[in-house]
């Protein structure tokens, strides 16, 4: 049983290392308590697409660095249901249906922006943007600063325990 995160890098102003993102993404969501089978996307794409996501979904104007999209829980049907798709009676087991995260949506050309004003690299700003997302999608939020203070001291520590700087 593992996490299986669909990634791909849908941009091609900045190079991704998505076997490094995923493993980091991995870590995140295994310390946050995800178990067993779940699925989760990681998709990196450019400033367009980023922004028409941001006003469909947020509404708001303008690129953005990170977008998540936590797939909320759905009632379980009760009862028989025939049109699941099954091959007969009853459903599969539990433990091997995946349990669907959600998605994590990130701007590497806005990212790049960010970690200029942050004055850091481009990898450490998309590692807390990862680590960020992946918080928004255990639910985490930082609406209110003492939520915001929370989640700040969740990252800085699974980026402690989970990045590594590659670079100067």
């Amino acid at each position: 049983m593992s996490i299986d995160i669909y990634a791909a890098d849908e941009q091609r102003e900045h190079e991704i290392d998505l076997e490094r993102w995923i493993a980091l993404a991995n870590a995140a969501l295994v310390e946050q308590g995800v178990r067993g089978l779940a699925e989760v996307s990681l998709i990196f794409c450019d400033e367009t697409t980023i922004a028409a996501l941001n006003l469909q979904f947020m509404g708001k104007l303008g690129p953005t660095d990170v977008l998540s999209f936590p797939i909320d829980s759905e009632p379980e049907p009760t009862g028989r249901v025939p049109d699941a798709g099954g091959s007969g009676p009853g459903e599969p087991p539990a433990s091997e249906i995946p349990q669907l995260i959600g998605d994590i949506v990130i701007c590497p050309a806005v990212a790049a922006k960010n970690a200029l004003e942050h004055e850091c690299t481009l990898d450490d700003e998309i590692a807390l943007l990862i680590v960020h997302g992946v918080l928004h999608l255990m639910g985490w939020d930082h609406e209110v600063d003492e939520e915001a203070e929370r989640m700040e001291a969740r990252e800085r520590e699974l980026l402690g325990r989970h990045y590594r700087p590659t670079g100067p």
